[in-house]
Formats: structure tokens, C-alpha cells, sequence
């Protein structure tokens, strides 16, 4: 399975973007997806996960971001609103074959090369 983020840019604080997860080398209908991301000097962290029993969020994004997928284009989608300065990060989008996963990375067996996401003040 190979993925590609894709979507990343440069924008203002309150704009919003969505990010786009395509896999290829399967079909992921019945994968658990997530988002994770790391900003500059600090850990990877969790932003979002979808997986069999629904979607679940970082408190830091929940009610702003929505994690989202079309089977039929085997693509995740991170729709980001209301951005801030502190979303400034590169974004992962991961995979789990058996349908579910959560916050860890651990968690998650596939994952794709990142894209930036800077948001200015």
C-alpha cells in the first residue's frame, strides 16, 4: 500500500484547506485512516482517525477539522477550517489494515510522505 498527502499550502489564520490521502496497491474500503502531524522541534502528534465504529479527533482540532473518505477513490480527507497559527505542521496520513486503530502511531501500519501545511498570523 502506498500513500500520497497531498493538499498542503500556505495560508492566513481562519482560512481553510483540505488535505487529500490517495492509496494505491489496495483498496482500503475496510482500513482504519489517520491524520497525524509534527510541527518543527516538537513530537508527532494525533489529529484524527476514521476507522469501523466512526471518527475520532485531537482535542486541538475537534469541531474545526473533519476526517472524511471516498471508497470509490480510495482517498481520505483532512478538511481543515478556522485555522490557526499553532495547525503549522507537516501532516501524515496513515493506514491500518485491520479497521481500526487510535491515537498512536504505533497503531498504524502504512504512511505517507507528508505535506506542509504553514499557517500565518
Amino acid at each position: 500500500v502506498q500513500l500520497q498527502a497531498s493538499g498542503g499550502g500556505l495560508v492566513q489564520a481562519g482560512d481553510s484547506l483540505r488535505l487529500s490521502c490517495a492509496a494505491s496497491g489496495h483498496t482500503f474500503n475496510n482500513y482504519a485512516l489517520g491524520w497525524f502531524r509534527q510541527a518543527p522541534g516538537r513530537e508527532p502528534e494525533f489529529v484524527a482517525t476514521i476507522t469501523w465504529d466512526g471518527d475520532r479527533y485531537a482535542d486541538s482540532v475537534r469541531g474545526r477539522f473533519t476526517i472524511s473518505r471516498d471508497s470509490a477513490k480510495n482517498t481520505v480527507y483532512l478538511q481543515m477550517n478556522r485555522l490557526k497559527p499553532e495547525d503549522t505542521a507537516v501532516y501524515y496520513c496513515a493506514a491500518n489494515p485491520t479497521g481500526w486503530a487510535d491515537r498512536r502511531s504505533s497503531e498504524y501500519d502504512y504512511w505517507g510522505q507528508g505535506t506542509l501545511v504553514t499557517v500565518s498570523s
